[in-house]
C-alpha cells in the first residue's frame, strides 16, 4: 500500500520553493560565469537585411498572401513613395491579430493604395467595416479595383480628409469603445494625437498598431534636428509608460509596435 506524502505547512512549502529557486538561480548564474560564449550566443539577436536568403526563407515558409492583396502589393511598390508602404510580413501578422481577437470593426489610418485596409478587410467576417483614412483621393482610387476583386469594397469605408477629422466624427456619433483593431500609419507630427484618439475607439482588448517607430533608425538621435523624429521619439516614451495598455515593440520593417488595450 502506498503511504501517503506528509503534507507541508504553508511556511515549510514556501522555504522549500525558496531553497529550489535559489538553487536554479544559483545554477544558472554559474553556468553563465563559466560558459561565458554560451551566454553571449543566448542573448545574439538576428535581424538579417531584408533582400537576405534567410529573410527569403523566412518569407517563403511564413507568408501567405491573397492574391488580390499581392497584385496590390507590387503596383503599390510601383508608385512614388511606395516603399513607405506596410510591409508584407507586417499586414500578415495584424490580419492575423484581427482573426484571433475576432475583430468587426477596424481603423486604418493613411490608406495610400489600401494594401493594410486590404488586409483587414480579408481578416474580417462578412459583415465587417474598415474605416480607412486618407487626404490624397489618388492613391486609393488606384487600388479600389483590387479592393474590388478580391470582394472586400464592400467592407472598406474611405473617408477623405484629414484623420483626425474622423475620429473625431466618430467619437461624436458615440463608437468610443466599439472598435477592436486600429492602425496608424499617418503623418508623424500628429501621431500622438492619433494615438490617443483610436485608444478612445478601442474596446478593451482591442489592439493598437503604431508603424514606422524606429523612424529609420533617426530615433537614436539624442536632439534630432526635425520634428517629424522629435514626434516619433514622445511617441515612443509615452507608449511607454502608458499604464492603459500592454505592449510590443517589434523590428518589423521600419519598426511596429502593438499596444494592447486593458
Amino acid at each position: 500500500m502506498i503511504q501517503p506524502m506528509p503534507r507541508l505547512s504553508v511556511p515549510a512549502a514556501l522555504a522549500l520553493g525558496s531553497a529550489a529557486l535559489g538553487a536554479a538561480f544559483a545554477t544558472g548564474l554559474f553556468l553563465g560565469r563559466r560558459c561565458s560564449s554560451w551566454r553571449l550566443r543566448r542573448e545574439k539577436r538576428l535581424l538579417p537585411p531584408e533582400d537576405s536568403p534567410l529573410w527569403q526563407y523566412l518569407r517563403s515558409r511564413s507568408l501567405r498572401e491573397h492574391p488580390a492583396l499581392r497584385s496590390l502589393r507590387l503596383l503599390t511598390l510601383e508608385q512614388p513613395r511606395g516603399e513607405a508602404m506596410m510591409t508584407c510580413e507586417q499586414a500578415q501578422l495584424l490580419a492575423n491579430l484581427a482573426r484571433l481577437i475576432r475583430a468587426e470593426k477596424a481603423l486604418d489610418l493613411g490608406t495610400f493604395t489600401g494594401y493594410s485596409a486590404l488586409a483587414l478587410a480579408l481578416a474580417l467576417p462578412p459583415g465587417g467595416r474598415v474605416v480607412t483614412c486618407e487626404v490624397d483621393p489618388g492613391p486609393p482610387e488606384l487600388g479600389r479595383p483590387l479592393w474590388r476583386k478580391a470582394e472586400e469594397e464592400h467592407k472598406m469605408d474611405l473617408r477623405l480628409k484629414p484623420a483626425l477629422e474622423t475620429l473625431d466624427e466618430l467619437l461624436a456619433a458615440g463608437e468610443a469603445g466599439t472598435f477592436d483593431i486600429a492602425v496608424v500609419d499617418a503623418d508623424k507630427e500628429n501621431c500622438a494625437l492619433y494615438y490617443e484618439r483610436c485608444l478612445q475607439l478601442l474596446r478593451p482588448g482591442g489592439v493598437l498598431a503604431v508603424l514606422r517607430v524606429l523612424w529609420r533608425g533617426e530615433v537614436l538621435q539624442p536632439q534630432p534636428p526635425d520634428l517629424e523624429t522629435r514626434c516619433v521619439q514622445n511617441l515612443n516614451e509615452r507608449i511607454l509608460r502608458d499604464a492603459r495598455v500592454h505592449i510590443s515593440l517589434l523590428p518589423l520593417g521600419d519598426g511596429l509596435t502593438l499596444a494592447f488595450k486593458i
